[in-house]
């Protein structure tokens, strides 16, 4: 039974191809009125997916997961722990979803492991001479990333980590240990499979230090991230996220809302914010618009009702939820499974934006000024 003015979940459905043929065969979308929210198979042999790095890297990322060694960073691991504190530095998706879903899985785990994370640049401004320090450059070449070492090394630091795709990047020179990714090079602008890879690397810090359960479920959570892949969602809710004003994503402080937002800029290049938390119910409401879309990433129970009164009721917006069960808005339920949740939950996101690139005709690989390196080391 449906929650009051609840919406079907996801299910499989006829496969309408294109915005166009949708939007004459259903007319604009509501806001007041529910719809199911439906999927079926991508088919990734078609052009409009298939010809874009980006897609193919994203749909190589489940295997990563699946056939990943927990236990490349024992000697890291040791280290961490004698240590009791760890800091993890780096820039853009390099850190927000692996370094913010690492703290929230040991937080979780009650581990009595003391962390932190910030940007490079603001890591210069502490003193971590007693915190083990591992800095992630998915390029190896993050100027800020490096910075942060050079200057850790001059102090005489001794428990300096690396990870890193780039198996000649800089970053190694400064570090007492690195993990080199077996992900490879990724072609499109924004990263992906790295991304995950990365968090693996941290999360196995984790199964280092207790039985955290993620090596015996690693395969279940490769075949769920291959069919929450592979869906294509109802033509209308694409549409109505690709006529947003702005995409706002709400969420947990554990990276997943969060590096969907970087990823909006990069992939959809449309206006987006992250709002943390029950940040939506404080004030944010004030410069919202009808024409905007909320995506609410696993959303706390006890708020659905006051997000239903403040934002469908009052302001007409659109909801998307991206849940373990249906919630009163147009829900995408995503499986829940122990230690990768978040995972399949960022899955679900990176699906939405590539749809909705597709709807905007866009070179999904190439952004017209976002860069790979987003701010390059150069010697002095």
């Amino acid at each position: 039974m449906l929650p009051p003015g609840g919406r079907q979940p996801t299910s499989l459905g006829k496969r309408v191809d294109g915005l166009k043929k949708a939007q004459g065969t259903q007319g604009k979308m509501s806001h007041s009125c529910p719809f199911m929210v439906q999927s079926v198979p991508m088919n990734i042999t078609e052009s409009k997916y298939n010809s874009f790095a980006l897609v193919r890297e994203m749909l190589e990322t489940p295997e990563l997961i699946g056939r990943f060694d927990f236990g490349r960073v024992q000697n890291i691991a040791r280290q961490v722990k004698a240590a009791g504190k760890l800091f993890i530095a780096g820039e853009g998706s390099s850190r927000i979803f692996p370094a913010k879903n690492f703290i929230d899985r040991v937080r979780r785990s009650g581990l009595d492991l003391t962390l932190a994370t910030e940007g490079s640049r603001q890591c210069m401004d502490y003193d971590l001479s007693q915190w083990a320090v591992i800095a992630s450059s998915n390029s190896g070449q993050t100027a800020e990333t490096i910075d942060l070492l050079v200057k850790l090394v001059k102090e005489g630091h001794p428990k300096r980590f690396a990870v890193t795709a780039n198996p000649q990047g800089k970053i190694i020179e400064f570090t007492n240990e690195s993990i080199v990714l077996t992900c490879g090079k990724e072609k499109a602008v924004a990263a992906t499979k790295s991304v995950v890879e990365q968090a693996l690397v941290y999360q196995s810090l984790l199964c280092m230090m207790t039985d955290c359960g993620c090596p015996r479920a690693a395969t279940q959570a490769e075949r769920l991230g291959q069919q929450i892949l592979e869906a294509e969602y109802e033509p209308s809710m694409i549409e109505a996220l690709a006529q947003a004003g702005t995409v706002y994503w709400a969420g947990r402080n554990n990276g997943v809302a969060e590096e969907l937002t970087l990823k909006t800029y990069e992939i959809a290049r449309q206006k987006s914010g992250f709002l943390e938390g029950t940040y939506l119910l404080h004030g944010v409401e004030e410069i919202m618009q009808p024409h905007d879309v909320l995506v609410l990433v696993d959303p706390f129970e006890a708020e659905w009702g006051r997000i239903q009164q403040r934002y469908v009721d009052a302001l007409k917006m659109k909801i998307i939820a991206i849940a373990p069960k249906q919630t009163p808005f147009d829900t995408i339920i995503v499986p829940t499974l122990a230690s990768y949740d978040s995972y399949l939950q960022l899955f679900a996101g990176w699906n939405l934006l590539v749809q909705i690139g597709v709807a905007h005709h866009l070179n999904l690989d190439k952004p017209q000024r976002a860069r790979k390196i987003g701010n390059e080391y150069i010697p002095v």
